[in-house]
């Protein structure tokens, strides 16, 4: 397999020499596609892009009709390729290039003119050499049917903002059980609790203390309703949408991870809130505990959130 993947990336006179027992397939390829682009598992590589060299070899089925008509529309084109690059560094923010060569590869696949996909991905900025991943990606050996990529979308949540005066109020079981009984899927939000939050003086490090105070929260409330689960990961929240579970946000995860993350720092959580809701395209953006009408009306306008119900 690595001979393979060596190859992919050969000149082409070597390929051809190494495969002129066989029967190849055309190939496109995409050299030394430079983005810069937020990624990685070490705290130093957040809050800032770094060089990812992208190199993608396709084999694909033979062209012959599509050249001699000199059709565009019957190849698979080049623009495919950076396409699936571009749809996935939009996707999220991700750790690994191993997750990102995957899901680039898997894309490609999706084309039905190709049958074999190799990537190659390479930070620049990380040492003093290139430090990278390849893949070989198949059609049949790795990509699964299209109607089991594209699976039923998860349903429209209600996505509930809890002051820390509702939190802690007797009324609130019955709030979350009124709540539940609706048509929407239910994720509650919370702030960070009333008491001093340490401060750092650092606006990295600040942010996660902020969002680990918002958090211990969202567990302080877990505890309140048995029927409230806690949960961090985009997967998880729509597993238990599908599944009619109590959704309880803890922030962390997503907000990291996001390529367009919120404008608002997690101090203020009302707001982080709302991004969260207009993420998650809300069914609409409820309040209970006491706020300003201006407060609300601003949050839910700047966020294109229905603001159907502020409930005190």
């Amino acid at each position: 397999m690595s001979n393979e993947i060596r190859l992919a990336f050969a000149h082409p006179s070597e390929r051809a020499e190494a495969t002129s027992g066989a029967d190849p397939l055309d190939r496109i390829s995409l050299r030394d596609h430079i983005v810069e682009v937020e990624i990685g598992a070490f705290q130093a590589e957040r809050g800032a892009t770094q060089r990812v060299c992208f190199n993608v070899v396709v084999e694909v089925l033979p062209t012959s009709a599509a050249v001699a008509d000199d059709d565009v529309d019957r190849i698979l084109s080049y623009d495919k390729v950076t396409d699936a690059i571009a749809y996935e560094l939009a996707a999220e923010r991700l750790n690994l290039l191993e997750t990102l060569a995957a899901r680039v590869a898997d894309r490609v696949l999706l084309e039905p003119q190709a049958q074999r996909v190799f990537v190659r991905i390479e930070k620049l900025d990380r040492g003093p050499g290139a430090l990278g991943v390849e893949i070989v990606r198949s059609r049949k050996a790795h990509l699964a049917p299209v109607e089991t990529l594209t699976e039923e979308r998860p349903p429209t949540p209600r996505v509930v903002f809890l002051t820390n005066e509702a939190r802690s109020s007797e009324n609130l079981n019955g709030w979350i059980g009124q709540l539940k009984a609706a048509e929407h899927p239910l994720i509650l939000c919370v702030g960070a609790p009333e008491a001093a939050i340490l401060q750092t003086g650092l606006d990295l490090t600040q942010r996660r203390i902020d969002l680990l105070s918002i958090e211990q929260n969202a567990w302080m409330l877990a505890t309140r309703d048995k029927r409230c689960v806690v949960v961090a990961t985009r997967t998880e929240l729509d597993w238990a949408m599908k599944n009619g579970q109590i959704c309880v946000w803890a922030p962390s995860k997503i907000v990291l991870d996001a390529v367009d993350g919120p404008s608002a720092p997690p101090s203020d959580a009302l707001r982080l809130a709302a991004w969260f809701a207009a993420e998650m395209q809300a069914a609409d953006f409820w309040v209970i505990g006491e706020i300003s009408d201006d407060e609300f009306a601003a949050e839910t306008a700047a966020h294109q959130i229905s603001c159907t119900q502020k409930v005190l």
